[in-house]
């Protein structure tokens, strides 16, 4: 990356490109190939952020070699997610989160949100989901808030919580079963509620589906929902919400 910025630059100080074609290669520059991966290493250029690593379903070996290609490429700081520990004991020079199941590679962003992201579970089973969420908007530069275990069950428990509920940016709701907690929360709150469907549950929970779908079917304004067990996609999202100016 550093080799590429430099000749873009170099032809704009030459007069042999315009800043706008050095902007368009800038943003178009393709990708790093090591074979088995093609990594996008202008990502953070285009989108803000570096290429998050998935780590489910790659071997460590892989895992490597791609934080490799992301490193030449310049970048200091990367996230890897759905990492068992395992895998994690053998990638170097990263922190890992168990309970989340997430590797950091570098440091967490400085905050640089507007205001709180609050994290909400309906119980403790949902926690290592909120914990993706939590630790991907820590990562990208956000304060972040968690109040676990607070499900319809025992409504008292989230009532008891107001203050941090209305003073929040963007809720984050977390929660298996039938997956009330974001429909309550959209109750409450004057923000964004990004609800989280997991696939805690019996047998008629289908793995998260009924949480899905009742998310889905919230009469509560203000509530849009990711994908089962989807706390990275959740904390990604809240983040963008949290640097957008009111």
């Amino acid at each position: 990356m550093k080799s590429f910025a430099t000749e873009i630059l170099s032809a704009v100080r030459d007069g042999d490109m315009t800043v706008e074609e050095a902007e368009l290669r800038l943003k178009t520059k393709p990708f790093c190939d090591i074979d088995f991966a093609k990594v996008d290493t202008h990502r953070r250029l285009r989108n803000g952020a570096c290429e998050v690593i998935y780590g489910e379903g790659k071997t460590a070996e892989q895992i490597n070699a791609i934080l490799a290609a992301l490193k030449s490429a310049g970048e200091k700081d990367v996230l890897i997610t759905r990492l068992d520990a395992e895998k994690a004991g053998k990638i170097s020079g990263i922190t890992y989160y168990e309970n989340a199941r997430i590797g950091i590679f570098g440091e967490m962003a400085p905050v640089r949100g507007r205001g709180k992201i609050l994290v909400a579970t309906g119980g403790t089973s949902d926690i290592p989901v909120a914990e993706e969420a939590a630790l991907t908007a820590e990562f990208l530069g956000n304060e972040v808030e968690r109040i676990y275990d607070v499900g319809v069950a025992g409504l008292h428990r989230l009532l008891a919580h107001l203050d941090e509920i209305m003073s929040a940016s963007v809720i984050i709701a977390v929660a298996g079963m039938e997956g009330a907690l974001a429909s309550v929360i959209g109750g409450l709150a004057d923000c964004p509620v990004i609800a989280v469907p997991t696939s805690i549950g019996y047998g008629a929970a289908f793995g998260g589906v009924a949480a899905l779908l009742s998310m889905m079917n919230s009469c509560a304004s203000g509530v849009s929902v990711v994908n089962i067990d989807n706390g990275f996609g959740a904390g990604y999202l809240a983040s963008m919400m949290n640097r957008t100016e009111g």
